[in-house]
């Protein structure tokens, strides 16, 4: 125990507390013992710290900091340095402003393209993300300042993403799901990091001793701060127990009585409430060192330059006919979309950034040497149809050489705390797209979204890039890959699929009632496409280049590979150079390949390098069910290289030995996920891949403490209908005017406990146990428990803060 002398001075009273936060964004201090209290801020591509009084929704303004792309874009550089660059940035901002922990990066993995959040992720692949996400905690921490990688685990959803049971076998749990934490954990040395609000297998995330306990502290040598998801803590005394630090954000101190309550029952021993006060106080005491330390004010323009970087070497050139690309010096351009003048430069949600500077296209082409012959709007952002607008850019596409054309997903289309329908861009936009491409054949497509698109309508374009979301400095980064200053080198980081039915998890996400079940196993992403041979829009790791590169001379030897690299073209650029392990066709199944090490290489035209991409603890193991550990199977594996995961361009044979005889699976019992059909994979044999039944996840005919608001549709009180009603409509109208409110979004899917985990203390458990009750048509039953409660509830938090104070 680190910090055993400051805990032996403390009361139960503080133990209890500062377990807790004390509002929004900060926890407990407590001035007698001289422990301070640390602030933490959302922050995974941008520091978002309120200038007023602090709410998780955002109702305040946040103070200005850089907005840097992100997470799905920078994983597009496939750039370890340049990740560690910008969390060095994001730490150095963090640091000027008292911000100690980070709520970032965010790393969960995107199994459905549906899921509203995935601009906030970084991959398809766990190895991808777990490096970049290391990356990033290196960079962050370096500056004195905790990073809190999230959202620890298995949260792939943002339907009911506060009640919703993630369900899944073990194996699928550690190589998909656990893979990038862990590597966060380890090589990142992450000091915090972020339970999610779902639960995994029947137990709340921030409650599962399995993942929290067994997993991340003993197995991987965690001894960090576990932090709640705001309003994420189900039972705290559980959390505790398992080994949840921080309940975040200000659940008054209810939560502080349940924790002695239960200490003086034996539910939860003094030894366990010791221990976790231990890592939160070591966490806190080294931020404070550090704050007073390490607080510097940072350069603006320095990081508005790395900010244009980063996304610079995040663009995507998904399609160069005749090699339109790059425009020649005074090539007349028609610059069209109204992106082009009110970017679509970050997500929407709590990691809403006020930039401090925000370049637009129509502003930073007049610095580019193009004969800009005018700009339109073009199509209404709204999605309507605008026939002015439309006219106007058609008579400006046909005056011009070549159109830049700005299209892409609106705000609407992908927000937390919603999932996406489907995958198109807005009709009006693919309407302008097919009539501009009528007029002027030589049509460059500029696509802004922060996650997969279906793309039916690529053929009209000669050229198409993508920035992702680009940050504060993206149109200036997109230019300078137009011109030609800058030779693209962004890769996928995720499969584009032709059509929304052809994605492993289409049948199964998002999940129905209280489930969501895990039924296409480890086939995620490109690991389901390359086995199950789906034919693809783009494949996973692809981009292009204005030059070319050639692989020559693989050598493998049992630390790793070695090849030549060569850039056969006339310009400079970077490639991507991608490992793949394609293990034994024996007893245990898996994808036909796995990304398992990657080099981003910069060469000049015609030089050649020799390039070394090492195997690691990763590259040849899967989790064993038999034996509870990660096992090699022995045979023969086949290493390849390529530019991605559909071009390999190298490959050699490596025999490995097997570390085990216990296989885990009996053959012909798991036929699906042997062959990687899982499209319509049975109850019967998901179950046998859980090696338990399915459990029941449909809706019971009673509300409890956590269903979602929003399930208030089947509530018995009529008034709690009414109230459905009425926020189901004001979703509706604020969908109509073409931007979320988080706000809305937020309480329609918060369950019903999280209404006394949210208020600062002035709703119990007590009252939202009441509230319950009338939703369920107990009214009078549930009005004295709300009625009664809230005087005792205000009483004993009266006695409490007296106890603190009186310390």
């Amino acid at each position: 125990m680190k910090q055993k002398e400051m805990i032996q001075k403390m009361t139960m009273e503080e133990k209890a507390a500062i377990l807790s936060g004390k509002n929004v964004w900060q926890t407990w201090n407590i001035d007698r013992l001289g422990i301070p209290s640390i602030f933490c801020s959302d922050g995974p591509h941008g520091i978002r710290k309120q200038a007023g009084e602090g709410d998780h929704l955002g109702l305040n303004e946040s103070v200005p900091s850089t907005c840097f792309p992100t997470a799905a874009a920078v994983a597009n550089s496939w750039d370890e340095g340049l990740a560690e660059e910008i969390g060095r940035a994001l730490g150095e901002e963090a640091s000027s402003l008292d911000v100690n922990v980070l709520l970032g990066p965010g790393l969960n993995i995107k199994r459905s393209p549906l899921c509203g959040r995935n601009f906030e992720y970084f991959s398809e692949d766990p190895y991808l993300s777990g490096k970049m996400a290391a990356s990033y905690v290196n960079g962050i921490q370096s500056q004195g300042v905790f990073a809190c990688p999230k959202h620890f685990a298995v949260n792939s959803q943002e339907q009911l993403r506060m009640s919703v049971n993630s369900v899944l076998d073990e194996r699928t749990l550690r190589e998909i799901y656990l893979e990038g934490f862990e590597i966060a954990v380890k090589e990142g040395g992450a000091k915090s990091i972020m339970s999610s609000y779902n639960a995994v297998n029947g137990e709340y995330a921030n409650e599962n001793e399995h993942l929290l306990k067994e997993i991340l502290r003993e197995e991987w040598g965690f001894d960090g701060i576990v932090i709640t998801d705001w309003g994420g803590s189900n039972d705290h005394v559980k959390g505790v127990s398992a080994g949840s630090n921080l309940e975040m954000p200000s659940p008054g101190l209810g939560s502080a009585r349940e924790v002695i309550a239960a200490v003086k029952e034996g539910s939860l021993s003094m030894e366990e409430l010791d221990a976790r006060v231990d890592e939160l106080l070591d966490g806190i005491l080294t931020l404070s060192k550090n704050q007073k330390r390490d607080k510097k004010v940072f350069d603006q323009d320095a990081h508005h330059k790395l900010a244009g970087k980063a996304a610079q070497e995040s663009i995507v050139l998904l399609k160069n006919k005749e090699e339109l690309l790059p425009l020649n010096s005074g090539c007349k351009v028609a610059l069209i979309g109204d992106f082009a003048f009110i970017p679509r430069y970050q997500g929407a949600g709590s990691s809403v950034v006020n930039p401090i500077a925000l370049e637009t296209m129509e502003t930073k082409i007049q610095e580019t040497s193009l004969n800009l012959v005018g700009c339109a709007r073009g199509y209404l952002r709204n999605g309507k149809t605008d026939a002015s607008l439309k006219e106007e850019a058609l008579l400006l596409a046909a005056k011009a050489d070549v159109v830049l054309y700005c299209f892409g997903l609106d705000e609407l289309s992908e927000s937390e705390g919603q999932d996406r329908s489907h995958l198109k861009i807005p009709s009006n936009q693919i309407e302008l797209l097919k009539a501009l491409a009528g007029v002027n054949s030589n049509l460059v497509g500029i696509l802004s979204a922060g996650s997969v698109i279906e793309m039916p309508w690529h053929s009209a374009c000669s050229s198409i890039l993508h920035g992702y979301l680009g940050g504060q400095a993206g149109a200036g980064a997109m230019l300078r890959v137009i011109t030609g200053e800058v030779n693209p080198s962004g890769r996928l980081g995720e499969t584009y699929p032709i059509a929304l039915k052809d994605t492993p998890a289409f049948r199964y996400f998002p999940g129905n009632d209280r489930n969501a079940e895990y039924r296409e196993g480890i086939y995620v992403g490109y690991r389901y496409y390359d086995t199950a041979k789906v034919v693809v829009q783009y494949p996973f790791g692809y981009g292009l280049s204005y030059t070319t590169f050639a692989y020559s001379d693989l050598q493998l030897s049992k630390e790793g590979v070695t090849f030549t690299l060569t850039n056969k073209g006339g310009r400079d650029g970077k490639e991507v150079a991608q490992l793949y392990v394609t293990g034994p066709k024996g007893t245990i199944f898996r994808p036909e390949k796995e990304l398992k090490g990657f080099a981003k290489i910069h060469l000049k035209a015609g030089e050649s390098k020799t390039v070394k991409i090492p195997f690691d603890d990763k590259a040849f193991r899967y989790w064993n069910i038999e034996t509870n550990g990660w096992e090699e199977e022995g045979g023969n594996y086949t290493i390849s290289i390529g530019a991605s995961v559909a071009d390999l361009r190298l490959s050699m044979s490596l025999n490995r030995k097997g570390t085990t005889d216990q296989m885990p699976y009996q053959s012909n019992q798991l036929n699906s996920y042997e062959s990687g059909q899982i499209g319509n994979v049975s109850t019967e044999e998901f179950e046998r891949l859980l090696g338990q039944p399915v459990p029941d996840g449909s809706w019971s005919g009673v509300l409890g403490l956590n269903d979602a608001i929003c399930q208030m549709y089947y509530a018995k009180s009529r008034l709690a209908r009414l109230i459905y009603r009425i926020l189901t409509k004001l979703k509706k109208a604020s969908e109509a005017k073409g931007k979320p409110d988080l706000n809305l979004l937020f309480i329609y899917n918060m369950p019903f406990r999280g209404i006394a985990k949210m208020t600062g203390g002035a709703v119990s458990m007590e009252m939202a146990k009441g509230m319950v009750q009338v939703v369920n048509g107990r009214f009078r039953k549930g009005m004295k428990k709300i009625i009664g409660g809230y005087f005792s509830n205000a009483k004993a938090n009266k006695a409490y803060e007296k106890k603190l104070s009186d310390k």
